[in-house]
Parts: C-alpha cells; structure tokens; sequence
C-alpha cells in the first residue's frame, strides 16, 4: 500500500515531468501572468499585497445567478515573493462575502508549478478550516486542465475528503466544455490559460502521436468521401442539440460515428465549430495585422506575401492549417457540383481562422480576411508547397 509521504513524493516528481514536457512544447510561454488591469484592486484593500496577482478573482455570475470565483494557478508568483497564509486568508476573506449564497469555483490548474505551489500542508491546512459554512453552499468546483498531479493530490486527499464534498468536484478538459456549466462571458480567464486552451486542443492529439486533432480528422475524412459533392456544403446548419451532443463525445473521447446522424451537414458544421471556438485562431492573434494589410500589396505579389505569412507560423499550427486548405482545395474543385468556389469558402472559413486579439471584427475588416483565405485556398500548392514540417500529412 502507498504511503502519503511516497504519493507526496509522486505528486512533487509527476509535477516536474509535466513541467518539462510543458517547456519543450511551449519554451517562450510566461509562466506568471500579471492580473488585469481592469481588476487591478486599490492599494488601500487589506489585502493588496495578495490580492494584486490576481490569483483570485469574482468574476460574474453564473448561468443560475451564482457567483463565479475563479483561482488561477498561472498567477501565483515564486512561493518566496507571496506569503501562502496571506493567500488563505485573502480566500476566506473573499469567500465570506459570499458563502450565505450558492457559489461555484472555477480553479484553472495550467500555469501550477515547483516554484509557485502552494505545499500540501498548506492544502490540508486550507482544507480544514473550510468548515461547513465555505462547504454547504459550493455547488461545484471545476478543475480546468486537470493533469495527473491533481489525480495524485485527489488521491491524497481522498480519505479526509466527505463522499458529499467529492460530488462536487467536476474535472473539466477544455474551455469550450466549461461554456456549457458556466457563464464563460463574464469570466475572467488569464491569457496564459486561454493561449495553454488552444495549444491543448490540438496537442492533446499530437501526444497520442497524430498530429492534427481527431475531430478535424475525422470531419474531414467523411466530407471527404460524402460531402465533396454537396451543395452548398458549409453553408447550411444543422440541429442544434446534435452538435452539442457530438461535441460532448469528443470532449469525453468517445467515438463519433457521423453516419447515425444522417446528415452530412452534421460533420461540416462541427469543423466550422471546432475552429471557430479556439481561444487563439487557428492563424495565431499575431498575424491579424498582416492578413489586414494584404490588400495594400500588389496583386502579383500576394500569393507570395501569403506564403511568407503562413511559413512564419508555429509549426503545429502550419500542418493543421496546410491539412485544412488542401481539403479546402479540394471542395472547390468540385464547385460547379457543390457550389463552393475559393471565395464562397473563404467567406465562410475566414472569420473562423483569424481575428483580432481585443474587440470584434468590423465590416471593412472582413475584405482582407476574405481575400486572404480565398489565396490560401486557390493557390494552395503555391502557398503551401515549399515547407513540409516531418509531421505534415494530408487528408
């Protein structure tokens, strides 16, 4: 049998192992993210010295007018430069304005490491003075992100933790499955998470040694065979309620067959879904001023000016955007059948690809977007040709 000291030694050694597999996948990430301006609080709160982090945050109500108090691990500065005591107390002191209502915590876990955890006493100590009045009202505790060293810390725990309170606890994959439990509009959600969301949506897969992720495979793989000849394929919807029950099996991992939906429309929308709900586009928030700024070179010129910017991306990013163009390229092959030409895709896939980091993107923006997709499209093998990362496949 495990002891508790060898689980807690486990948690230390998994805790690290994810660090480094972290650091080789992201090497330029910030591992502290400093807290909104805009909930910045005054250097008069009692507890600024915590509270300037932005560790912890009220953000909102939830879809049942419960507060939403949100924990972001990736804000924890070094364990040297924050008083973890101060941090309990700031919790309690946040909480108490609260905790006569119905609440829900929302702890983003990516961002947690050996040089900023909290210890594990400082958890059973936190834990133990939670009492019935902090218990009784929390609805739910979501854990974004989770990894194996929550699971070794669960397991610790488990024995001083009530079969009641283990209810609550809802482990959450992805951002995209959190919209559905809480009010994600109005919740504050650190850059860093949002930048670790899109890199694990499409790394999950690659670390199952495949490097575009299943559903766009697997989308792509059955319009491929069934769609191609559809017309007006990405143009149409579909029932709601299916796409949200699809989108729920591939966030548990399970199986989509497309064929008991009888519908090809069902798979066209859930790549259009997919790619749209990424918390960084597909094309990066860096490129948008490029992608804005092709109409001011010369027409003979911007097919090559597309080149350059898509071989500036990421090369993850580069073999999923190469995989989705050349099934792109291939449907408006058929366009006199389908009716999908460059440009009637590119007004659908553009808006999906890339966007501006802060606002929206207004009418006068939507031309170079739409220009740009629609060469990404037609002159695929002019754009894409000349780089073939060792992980490119296509459809």
């Amino acid at each position: 049998m495990t002891s508790v000291s060898d689980l807690e030694q486990l948690a230390d050694i998994e805790l690290q192992r994810e660090e480094d597999e972290e650091e080789e996948e992201e090497e330029d990430e910030k591992c502290v993210t400093d807290a909104p301006s805009s909930v910045l609080p005054d250097s008069s709160h009692p507890y600024y010295d915590v509270a300037r982090h932005g560790v912890i945050q009220v953000s909102g109500d939830d879809l049942y007018g419960r507060k939403q108090i949100v924990f972001s691990s990736c804000c924890l500065p070094p364990s040297h430069q924050l008083n973890h005591r101060r941090l309990l107390e700031f919790l309690k002191f946040t909480l108490d304005q609260y905790v006569e209502m119905d609440y829900i915590l929302v702890y983003f876990h990516h961002g947690l490491r050996s040089s900023n955890k909290p210890s594990l006493e400082w958890l059973r100590e936190a834990y133990d003075e939670f009492d019935r009045k902090y218990k009784k009202n929390l609805k739910t505790l979501y854990v974004v992100h989770p990894t194996n060293f929550i699971r070794i810390v669960w397991n610790i725990f488990k024995p001083l933790i009530s079969h009641k309170f283990g209810k609550k606890l809802k482990y959450v994959n992805f951002l995209d499955e959190l919209r559905d439990h809480v009010n994600y509009e109005q919740l504050v959600v650190p850059a860093d998470v949002l930048r670790y969301g899109t890199g694990h949506y499409l790394y999950i897969y690659k670390r199952r040694e495949a490097t575009i992720p299943l559903v766009l495979q697997q989308t792509v793989d059955y319009l491929k065979v069934k769609g191609l000849r559809t017309e007006g394929i990405f143009r149409r919807s579909a029932r709601v309620q299916i796409i949200k029950d699809v989108q729920k099996l591939y966030n548990l991992g399970k199986p989509v067959n497309f064929d008991e939906f009888s519908d090809v429309h069902v798979p066209a929308v859930i790549l259009k879904t997919f790619l749209r709900d990424l918390p960084e586009p597909l094309l990066t928030f860096r490129v948008y001023g490029q992608v804005q700024d092709v109409l001011n070179v010369e027409s003979s010129l911007r097919v090559s000016r597309c080149r350059h910017i898509v071989e500036s991306l990421p090369e993850l990013n580069f073999i999923v955007l190469k995989f989705l163009m050349c099934f792109l390229h291939m449907v408006s092959q058929q366009s006199i059948i389908n009716k999908m030409s460059p440009s009637n895709l590119a007004c659908v896939f553009g808006v999906n690809l890339v966007r501006p980091r802060h606002g929206s993107i207004s009418l006068s923006d939507l031309t170079p977007i739409n220009v740009f997709t629609e060469l990404l499209v037609e002159h695929f093998a002019a754009v894409f040709g000349s780089r073939c990362p060792p992980g490119q496949v296509t459809p």
